[in-house]
């Protein structure tokens, strides 16, 4: 019968041969991993855009009335707190941190810039004269913005915001329990982090050059 192909040769051909194919399917093996991980990446880009065009969407106007929607702010980074100008303490604290998180990355050169924004949970107060009153304490770009109570609550939903107001005092005061966050926005509109009142403006701000630093763009 017939022997296996390269039987007849010398010993140290065989190996070269054998060498030969299991470099050649390693390769392959290689390439085919390479390809499937551009295929997964490329499938998660996509997924990422389709999420970036719908993700937190939003039409209200800021301080000077005019217009705003999610996608003035595209190609920006945001840095982005809920609250309301009537809070006694956290809301100031926060917005306070928040305003020297962007000064803190404004003095780094090369840094693209970073915008930073307030959306109230209490439209009923919050018009656009207020809102324009209650940030003058704040860094000078914060822009505040506010709606009809249907326009705040959708855009609070979009970003899964907890808002509540409580009783009415005999002055007919009230406090507004919410979600005590600010969030970080990517240039794509991406949600991409968020820091709790344990995060000091030093700790936002290392955090946000760490996300520019490492940020790819989602393909067009």
């Amino acid at each position: 019968g017939r022997g296996r192909p390269g039987e007849g040769l010398p010993l140290w051909q065989r190996l070269g041969v054998a060498a030969l194919v299991a470099g050649a399917a390693g390769g392959l093996w290689l390439w085919l991993r390479a390809e499937k991980g551009r295929q997964r990446q490329a499938r998660r880009r996509a997924e990422l855009r389709a999420l970036a065009l719908g993700q937190g969407n939003f039409q209200l106007q800021d301080q000077e009335g005019r217009p705003r929607c999610k996608a003035d702010f595209r190609g920006q980074w945001v840095l982005l707190y809920f609250g309301f100008t009537h809070c006694p303490d956290v809301c100031p604290e926060e917005l306070g941190k928040l305003s020297r998180a962007v000064e803190l990355l404004e003095r780094e050169p090369g840094l693209p810039p970073l915008q930073p924004l307030f959306i109230t949970v209490d439209p009923e107060r919050d018009d656009a004269a207020a809102m324009g009153r209650y940030l003058r304490d704040f860094h000078p770009r914060l822009l505040g913005l506010t709606g009809t109570p249907e326009e705040v609550r959708a855009a609070g939903s979009a970003y899964r915001v907890y808002a509540s107001a409580g009783p009415r005092d005999e002055d007919g005061d009230y406090i507004v329990d919410h979600t005590v966050l600010i969030y970080l926005l990517g240039p794509d509109g991406l949600f991409l982090d968020y820091y709790g009142r344990s995060k000091s403006a030093q700790d936002i701000a290392r955090s946000v050059r760490r996300h520019m630093d490492t940020y790819e763009p989602l393909p067009d």
